[in-house]
């Protein structure tokens, strides 16, 4: 039986070998590209029907269709301080500004959270004279803290 990580690492080389882009597979799944994209890398747990689409696509064996199945360890990065560039911007983007958040989402909303498991994101290129911009826009429910 394929690990997690086998099935990850199959999906990204299948992704590269048939030319597919994240959004192409989304489609076919019938989710958006960030879902379906985090799903694939390991994040989120696929439906069988979702599972059957992408591995008809990307030609995956039954046990990888499996496994997507499975409900995944999430945050898997293999460092607490990521190392990889891009992701390290959005530690970064946390350590700056995440008391900014807490605080005016605290002053809009009261005390609570937001979810990241009621939660939509869309990444989207924004043309710029100076320079593409990378735009991701997340909406997460806010959940106030509730004591019983």
């Amino acid at each position: 039986m394929m690990t997690r990580n086998d099935v990850t690492e199959l999906v990204v080389t299948r992704r590269l070998e048939k030319q597919l882009s994240w959004a192409a597979i989304a489609e076919a799944v019938g989710q958006s590209k960030e879902w379906t994209t985090a799903a694939l890398l390991g994040q989120m747990t696929m439906t069988r029907e979702q599972a059957e689409a992408a591995g008809r696509l990307l030609d995956l064996p039954p046990d990888a269709v499996l496994q997507l199945q499975v409900v995944p360890y999430k945050g898997s990065l293999p460092t607490v301080v990521p190392t990889d560039p891009l992701i390290y911007r959005f530690y970064e983007l946390v350590s700056v500004y995440g008391t900014t958040f807490k605080a005016l989402i605290h002053e809009e909303f009261g005390d609570g959270i937001m979810s990241a498991i009621d939660f939509r994101m869309d990444l989207t290129r924004e043309a710029n004279p100076n320079g593409d911009r990378v735009q991701i826009v997340m909406s997460g429910k806010f959940l106030p803290y509730k004591m019983y």
